[in-house]
């Protein structure tokens, strides 16, 4: 069997234009005013984790608590009415399901984020299995634990799971978990180092190529029609 894993945010809705910018313009001068802190230090971490990164890197201005809501409230703002879908991701879905291939969302972000871009976009059937950091008792990106824990849940090795990621938090998480791992590049990180990945692609039409090749290559996975 095989199984490709999706990172949402930046992959399946291009949320981190979003979000880098709330970062930059909002978050991080509010809880560390006094340092410059790069936006991709914590991208792909869950954002309770990444208080704890800048309390010990830095020292916060913020309480957790206002830090915490701040996410939310613009959590709720980004995925109700600002992200778009990836280009043709339903019939990529709907390919793979075909193909007798495992799918999975596995995000740093909580399960009602996760759940308000999967109703807007009419996803809610479209994964086998639906994960998030905050399922595990374990470190966030770049840590391994996540991908480890989710190609347990979906019942595949790591080394038969594809992961498609766009942070360099998220793919040195799935390098270290021992999955291939496919970067895909956004502008929001365009000058973020993804060698780490076996290969990266920069358009949804060379994600869905590169996806399918790997699956054709895999002699697992057979059409179910």
């Amino acid at each position: 069997m095989y199984a490709v894993l999706f990172d949402m945010d930046g992959v399946l809705v291009n949320s981190e234009d979003y979000w880098v910018e709330f970062q930059r313009e909002e978050i991080l001068p509010a809880a560390v005013p006094d340092a410059d802190v790069d936006v991709a230090e914590t991208t792909g971490m869950n954002y309770r984790e990444i208080y704890d990164y800048l309390e010990a890197e830095y020292g916060t201005d913020i309480s957790r608590e206002a830090f915490v809501d701040r996410f939310a409230d613009a959590a709720e703002t980004i995925y109700t009415e600002h992200v778009d879908l990836l280009d043709g991701l339903p019939e990529l879905l709907a390919e793979l399901e075909d193909r007798g291939v495992e799918t999975a969302v596995v995000s740093s972000s909580p399960h009602d984020w996760i759940g308000i871009v999967l109703e807007r976009f009419d996803l809610e059937d479209a994964f086998d299995h639906v994960i998030s950091a905050d399922d595990i008792d374990g470190a966030s990106k770049p840590e391994p634990d996540v991908f480890e824990y989710a190609a347990a849940v979906v019942g595949v090795a790591p080394e038969a799971c594809l992961v498609v990621e766009d942070s360099e938090n998220g793919v040195e998480a799935a390098t270290r978990a021992e999955t291939t791992v496919v970067a895909y590049r956004i502008d929001a990180h365009d000058d973020i180092d993804l060698s780490a990945a076996n290969v990266v692609v920069d358009s949804p039409a060379e994600l869905r190529e590169t996806i399918l090749e790997a699956v054709e290559r895999d002699p697992t996975t057979q059409y179910t029609d």
